[in-house]
């Protein structure tokens, strides 16, 4: 896919063929975020990849974050789109983000963006690929629950989750808020 068109068609994907995403393509999507740019080159970002049964505990605790919104649902809807987010969407694999803990609030900040373009570059790397993701910060209302699960310690900031996997379906483009930019941009010439 050329460039522009991987950044147009990147998608928030939350239904996942149930595939074997191979180690080595989770490495060459891993690698792209590896080569994102950082504030003083600190390429502070790590990533925690998880399948198996940690993955199935991590849905459960999804499930229970989703649970208000599912509870408005109609009851016929409402366990079927529970068991979705309780098999994280069906995704075989989850890639979740770190950054170091900063007491300095610019040095937070510096590896927070730094982490949010390795995130980026991933999840554009993915759907090069023809990978789904869904860049996700829900999870982290149990933060307590995935530290423990994950044995990530005080020392990393958990940033983002996103699931990994052969897209069941693409979703359309949401459109966008200001698409030629008229509000968006300013320039001082």
């Amino acid at each position: 896919m050329e460039f522009y068109e991987v950044i147009r068609n990147r998608r928030a994907v939350r239904k996942y063929k149930p595939d074997r995403v191979p180690e080595d393509l989770v490495y060459r999507i891993l690698d792209a975020a590896n080569w994102a740019p950082s504030g003083m080159n600190t390429q502070s970002w790590e990533f925690v990849v998880v399948s198996g049964a940690k993955l199935k505990s991590m849905g459960e605790s999804l499930a229970r974050i989703y649970e208000p919104m599912a509870a408005k649902m109609e009851a016929d809807k409402r366990e079927a789109y529970l068991n979705n987010v309780r098999n994280f969407f069906g995704a075989p694999l989850v890639i979740i983000a770190l950054a170091p803990v900063q007491k300095k609030d610019v040095m937070r900040k510096m590896h927070l963006k730094g982490v949010c373009a390795a995130f980026e570059n991933l999840l554009l790397a993915a759907c090069a690929e023809g990978l789904g993701s869904c860049w996700m910060t829900g999870p982290l209302q149990e933060e307590a629950f995935l530290r423990e699960l994950l044995s990530i310690g005080e020392d990393k900031e958990i940033v983002a989750v996103t699931p990994i996997g052969y897209p069941e379906y693409i979703p359309k483009a949401p459109p966008r808020l200001d698409p030629e930019l008229k509000q968006k941009v300013t320039w001082f010439r």
